[in-house]
This record gives structure tokens, sequence and C-alpha cells, in this order.
């Protein structure tokens, strides 16, 4: 077994393993190369290109676990939402959900007839990875997130449409996310069986809600989702941002590992979940700062860190900005100051 996946099961390793939410993107110049060629979802849907830049920051930093390049919206392209990626922008839904008969009319496809260009691209970085013991990761995003996504259209900072549209129509809510769980437990079952080590449920907007609404609202389809992914026998790391105020309901909602932002110290949260491994939990924008501060904050991240059962990460995915030698430097300096 590899130490990010004896780490995940909460067994003890000989150095803490390390990956980084989007650990294969932008900040990478050999990214930007093959950026220049395509398009994103040209990209994410051909196996080749999508595997390639997985594999890139591997071959860089050496780092203890691969995350498919894929994203979180293409599920909804294939339930009938028109999608499409703008410039200084980023995703934008050509035609969101604004009353009850738009989630009627949403399609929920099995993943293997839309979307196996993702576990495709798996088996490529597998192939190539299983040599070294490195797994790869899948991933999908939680129905609460999915669904915002598809009624704000894109962006938001409020999620207001996402609110009235859960208090206002709340059978058609249920019967949107019932089908936001389908499509993405299935996705999350093939990237499964190409060969995914581990799988991550993102609900990275789920901070939107309150404690109350994100019970009543949310946490009942992701703990689906969840049981969904936990069928195929690999371990479910779910993520969540936002959150410090309730990671104890997050925790409740299922995974075998919680991922954890920027917001609660690593104590804080080791004992609101209940003791579950960890992941996270160091702020990305510390990557461009000083040495002494980036040093200075791993170490506190580590310190609070439980001893085992936890994966070193950032709270959320690296930015454009950050400097490759920042993520090297970091990556050896995580493995020389917790090695056995």
């Amino acid at each position: 077994m590899s130490r990010f996946l004896d780490a995940l099961a909460g067994k003890p390793v000989d150095a803490t393993p390390v990956w980084f939410m989007r650990q294969a993107g932008r900040y990478l110049p050999e990214y930007r190369a093959i950026r220049e060629k395509h398009s994103f979802l040209t990209m994410v849907k051909t196996p080749e290109i999508a595997a390639e830049i997985t594999l890139q920051p591997i071959r860089r930093f050496g780092l203890d676990a691969a995350v498919i390049y894929s994203d979180l919206l293409p599920p909804l392209q294939t339930m009938g939402l028109g999608l499409h990626f703008e410039k200084g922008v980023g995703p934008v839904i050509e035609n969101p959900i604004n009353t009850p008969k738009d989630v009627d009319m949403l399609a929920t496809p099995p993943a293997g007839e839309t979307m196996m260009y993702t576990p495709e691209a798996i088996k490529l970085v597998k192939a190539e990875l299983d040599p070294l013991g490195i797994p790869v990761l899948g991933f999908a995003g939680a129905p609460f997130t999915l669904a915002a996504y598809a009624i704000e259209g894109g962006g938001s900072k409020k999620y207001e449409k996402t609110r009235v549209f859960m208090y206002t129509e709340p059978a058609a809510w249920r019967r949107l996310m019932d089908k936001l769980v389908t499509v993405a437990g299935s996705f999350l079952t093939e990237q499964a069986k190409a060969g995914a080590g581990a799988l991550q449920v993102f609900d990275s907007w789920a901070g939107a809600l309150s404690r109350y609404d994100y019970e009543r609202y949310a946490a009942p389809y992701t703990a689906k989702l969840i049981a969904i992914a936990q069928k195929t026998g690999l371990p479910v790391v779910h993520f969540t941002t936002g959150t410090a105020g309730h990671l104890d309901a997050i925790a409740a909602a299922g995974g075998d590992v919680i991922g954890v932002d920027s917001g609660p110290s690593l104590k804080e949260a080791y004992e609101r979940t209940g003791g579950k491994p960890l992941q996270g939990n160091l702020d990305p924008y510390l990557l461009q700062a000083p040495w002494r501060e980036l040093k200075a904050q791993t170490d506190r991240v580590l310190a609070e860190a439980p001893k085992t059962g936890y994966v070193f990460n950032t709270g959320h995915g690296l930015v454009p900005a950050t400097p490759p030698d920042a993520v090297a430097r970091l990556t050896d300096y995580v493995r020389e100051q917790t090695s056995a």
C-alpha cells in the first residue's frame, strides 16, 4: 500500500503523504504549453491529454498521489445543461435551472455511456504510476455544489438563486438533488472501476449554507453520494469549504476522511469530526509568501495534525500565481520534518 492510502486508512506511515488540490494546473509551465493548444473541455475529455496533465506534477515534485485532471461540471453537461468556459469568467451554464420543469427535463445517463474519458485517463495514469506505488485520486462534485452551479449559471458570491429555489420549490429541489446523486454516483463508480485508489467528493460551496440549511437541504444527498462511492470499497475523502462552524455535521454526512479548508485548526477539526483521518489545511496563498512565513505556518499545521491518519494538503486548490519552486521546497520540507 502507498503511504497516501495508509494515511487515509489511519495507519502509521514513514512520512506524512503530500499532494495538493489543483496540483495539475496553470502554475506549471508545462501545463500552460498544453493549454495554449487546446480548450479546457478538450483537455478534460481527451484521455491522453488529461493523463499527461495529471502526471506533470508527479514527475516534477514526486508527490504521493495523483489527482485525475478533470472538473466538477461535465456531469451537468451530460444531463442536458449547456456548458462552456469563458476566459476571465470561468464556467458558464448556458441554460440554468429556473423552474421545476427545468429539473424534470434533466436526464440521468450512466457515466459509462457519457463520461468514459475520465476513467480512460485514469487507466493511462495508473499504468504509469502503479510501478511507483503512487495511486490516482478520482473525484466528483457533491450534489449541493453541482446544484448551485446549475441554478446560478456559474460562479456566485451570494448563491441567492439557489437558496431561493430550495426554499420555494422543496419538491423540485429533492428531485434535482436525487438526480445529481445518481449522475455523480455513477461517475465515481466508473472512476473506481478504472483503477482509482481513492475518491474525493468536493462540496466546495457548502459554506454558503447555515448549519440548519446544510443539514436539511444538502447533507442527506451528500450522504447518499458518499454511500454509493463507498460501495466501491475505496476510501472516500469528503471536502468542503467555509464550514468550520459545523464540521461535525460535515463528518456526520459521511466520508472516511475529512478534507479541511484553511479556516479551523486541524486540532479543532480532529475533535469536531470525531477523530476521523484528516486532509489539509495550509492556506494555498502561503506558497507565494516568503519561505520564513511558509515554513512557520507549515510547522504550525504539522504540529496541529493528528499523529496518524493525516495527509498534508492545502485548504483549497493551488492558484495560478503559485511558484513551482515553492511547491517543490514545501513538499521536500514536509517529508524531512515527518520522516520516521
